[in-house]
């Protein structure tokens, strides 16, 4: 299509993980083919476009993050919109909004919505349904029929705003005095037509989470069937014709180079940009379930004392962590770079490159060791989006495997990318184990490969009264081995932590001998974290207000902090008195009488107590 003819939109994204931008960056590598010029931009960009002059139709793709919170690239962009604006202030502005969540969490996909009703507020105006998706059953059901319905909505906004144009030169032309203006009128019919647009089996569903307007896209739930394997293609599938999306552009140039010294990139490289980092020891691990249990449940206790880290009851916390050493170390392999695991990469955007808005990814060291972009900054463990496997498919040799990749990144292999790589939890290691001929290079990952997110945990504890420490409580995840994933696996996070804590577990099982400990030379574990406040999950301020708390399993843990903030300290003195009170007034006798009878009930086990206090 003639460039002339091409009319621009304004893509914006509000990414926490990288699904957000990975889909914006989907939109954006369309529009050229679907007659569309588009500007993408984070949120965080704002000197890099201005909504106040925007004129073109603007497609915002926002994720959710927290308890229903904006992303914190939009922090500041959300700040903005809420800020005292005139009501009218964006009562140009045409958009529409994609909002991604997790319907297993209360505020399903609010970051969007956030979004959404401030520009509302402001006067703007949809052309297109808000879609949902819902990442617990699969983004990619309300995503790509969201998207396919977007280039119809787009041409139907902009052909009738040519119309509009092209009514009010043909009036000024006659010199006609019916001026009336059709701009409401036409606004109306756009947005009946549109609502007419959206796809029949997200309009028809009935499984629509709480709370979500009828004139938007939700997908339903869907049965998962369990199977022996996903590399082997089935039919009909397998003798389907396949509409497989572009091949992603290619945008990042790698180099090596040999070197003996530090890398200064790397030690002065922040894994967590925009927040106080604390390096603090980890004084305290208890193993909190016997060796036969179906769950690893472990407390631990870290040392806040030397630094200016607060928080309170109700807030959580992020740990950085690094990948499985193991994993690392057989993804180099696998990839043929382990004689350069210790060289520095240099990475680089290719000149005149063809993908929109390229530009380094932030999360990874201009230069760095290959073994430490590997272990900290990406996320190996994620399933990868379906463009990355359209990308790998381009490094494989074998017909049949190059197929199956294909499949799986079609729009006919939807199904089968639900089934197989996202309810299975498949990633890259897995599909390279799977897939002998595929031989990636290493600037695909870089480019497909998400930025390793950190881990949040509450807090179980009181700072009133373990002052100076910070406890939680967590299950090791264990992921075991099936025809999907020969190798058995623990959880990222939790996985290292019960490594770095087993030595103490076996050598030091309680408080009293921790200094035996370290005086024979252990030495205490150290973890990177910050601090995560949650103001929606803090105690009231009322203290006489009556509070029921649900937490099951290890969901228990941040109630623990409450109870030592509050009705916790004295509570097993409390209970004793009140117990040494009924006793004397039932038998009665007098308080020291009294006192006896529980003294010798607890000695004979008969009153027992689990003061973890």
């Amino acid at each position: 299509m003639p460039l002339e003819t091409k009319h621009r939109i304004l893509l914006l994204y509000a990414s926490q993980s990288g699904q957000a931008k990975a889909i914006a960056e989907e939109i954006a590598e369309t529009a050229d083919e679907k007659g569309f010029l588009a500007d993408l931009y984070c949120v965080s960009q704002m000197e890099q476009f201005s909504l106040e002059k925007e004129r073109a139709p603007v497609v915002i793709i926002s994720s959710t993050t927290g308890v229903g919170q904006v992303p914190d690239t939009a922090r500041k962009f959300a700040q903005e919109l809420n800020s005292d604006l005139p009501a009218n202030f964006y009562s140009h502005m045409k958009y529409a909004v994609l909002a991604l969540g997790d319907s297993n969490y209360t505020n399903f996909a609010n970051g969007g919505r956030i979004i959404d009703k401030c520009l509302q507020q402001l006067g703007a105006q949809h052309f297109y349904a808000t879609g949902y998706a819902d990442d617990s059953i699969g983004l990619e059901l309300v995503v790509e029929p969201w998207i396919e319905g977007l280039w119809d909505a787009l041409n139907e906004l902009c052909q009738g705003q040519k119309e509009e144009v092209n009514s009010i030169e043909n009036i000024l032309t006659m010199n006609d005095d019916s001026t009336a203006d059709r701009s409401s009128e036409l606004t109306d019919i756009e947005l009946l037509k549109l609502e007419a647009n959206v796809p029949p089996t997200a309009k028809d569903s009935v499984n629509s989470p709480v709370g979500v307007e009828q004139n938007s896209i939700v997908a339903g739930f869907q049965e998962c069937c369990q199977v022996p394997t996903w590399v082997q293609s089935e039919k009909p599938l397998s003798e389907s014709a396949l509409n497989i999306p572009s091949l992603p552009a290619e945008y990042l140039n790698v180099e090596f180079q040999e070197s003996t010294e530090q890398v200064c990139q790397q030690e002065c490289f922040s894994l967590a940009p925009g927040v106080t980092l604390f390096q603090v020891p980890v004084t305290k691990a208890i193993s909190l379930t016997r060796e036969d249990a179906v769950k690893t449940a472990l407390f631990l206790e870290l040392d806040i004392s030397k630094t200016s880290m607060t928080y309170e009851p109700g807030d959580a916390f992020s740990i950085i962590c690094p990948n499985n050493k193991s994993e690392v170390e057989e993804l180099i392999q696998r990839i043929g770079l382990a004689n350069k695991k210790d060289h520095v990469v240099e990475i680089s955007i290719i000149p005149n490159n063809k993908k929109k808005g390229a530009h380094l990814p932030e999360y990874i060291p201009k230069k760095s060791t290959l073994q430490f972009i590997l272990t900290w900054c990406l996320e190996i463990r994620s399933v990868p989006k379906k463009a990355c496997l359209r990308a790998l498919a381009e490094h494989t040799s074998d017909s049949f495997e190059k197929r199956r990749l294909q499949e799986l990144s079609s729009r006919q292999g939807a199904a089968d990318y639900t089934r197989y790589m996202r309810d299975h939890n498949i990633c890259l290691l897995d599909i390279l184990r799977a897939l002998p001929s595929c031989h990636p290079p290493l600037s695909l990952l870089l480019e497909h490969l998400p930025k390793l997110q950190v881990r949040s945990y509450s807090a179980a504890s009181s700072p009133k009264y373990h002052p100076g420490k910070l406890h939680f409580v967590f299950n090791i995840v264990e992921f075991p081995s099936c025809p999907e994933k020969p190798v058995d696996r623990r959880g990222v996070c939790t996985g290292w932590l019960a490594e770095q804590v087993t030595p103490m577990l076996q050598n030091c099982e309680n408080e009293t001998i921790i200094g035996d400990c370290l005086s024979n030379g252990f030495e205490l574990p150290q973890a990177s974290i910050f601090s995560q406040q949650n103001p929606f999950f803090h105690l009231p301020a009322v203290t006489a207000a009556p509070i029921i708390m649900v937490g099951p399993g290890t969901g228990i843990a941040p109630f623990i902090g409450f109870l030592q903030h509050r009705d916790g300290k004295n509570m097993a003195k409390d209970v004793a008195s009140s117990l040494t009170q009924i006793v004397s007034e039932k038998l009665g006798v007098d308080t020291l009488v009294a006192m006896k009878i529980l003294a010798d009930l607890r000695e004979e086990k008969r009153y027992l107590q689990d003061v973890w206090s």
